[in-house]
């Protein structure tokens, strides 16, 4: 990848929203270019989608997320991208990563009360036969999403300094 597009990707993980005009300017190409890359990446699928980052606490939507670890043991027939697959398919799941360490896959999941979380845990995920192990830890707070921080502005608690 060459500097042009990586400096493309990084403007748009920063802000998805830019016009190709805006773009234009922060990489130094022509808006055609840009359009041009942005469609290569597009369907050599390494940008996969364009999404907001939403602070639920600041609306009035009930919004639960949780992590939850899954174990799995492995046969004959069924490796890791069969059980990926299979959670993969729930609306309830916005990511999951298969884990080094001490358990397998790291299921990041929404939504709207914790019995719906765990409905999903007990009905979609421990029944796989391959589970063997799941944790769900319920997020509490919400700090930083993405790289975007969720601090309230308003609040400014530094000490006034006078000449």
């Amino acid at each position: 990848m060459d500097e042009a597009t990586r400096s493309l990707i990084d403007a748009l993980v920063a802000d998805a929203r830019e016009s190709t005009a805006d773009l234009a300017r922060q990489t130094g190409l022509d808006e055609a270019t840009v359009e041009e890359r942005l469609a290569e990446l597009e369907e050599s699928g390494a940008l996969r989608g364009y999404t907001a980052i939403v602070d639920w606490d600041a609306t009035d939507e009930e919004r639960v997320s949780a992590v939850v670890e899954v174990n799995v043991e492995l046969d004959r027939e069924t490796d890791y991208d069969d059980i990926a697959r299979r959670i993969a398919e729930s609306p309830a799941v916005d990511s999951l990563r298969l884990m080094s360490g001490d358990y397998d896959f790291a299921v990041n999941v929404s939504g709207s009360s914790m019995g719906d979380v765990s409905r999903f845990v007990s009905e979609e995920v421990a029944p796989l036969p391959a589970v063997t192990k799941t944790v769900t830890h319920y997020v509490m707070e919400t700090f930083k999403e993405r790289g975007i921080r969720f601090v309230d502005h308003d609040d400014d608690d530094r000490l006034s300094v006078t000449p």
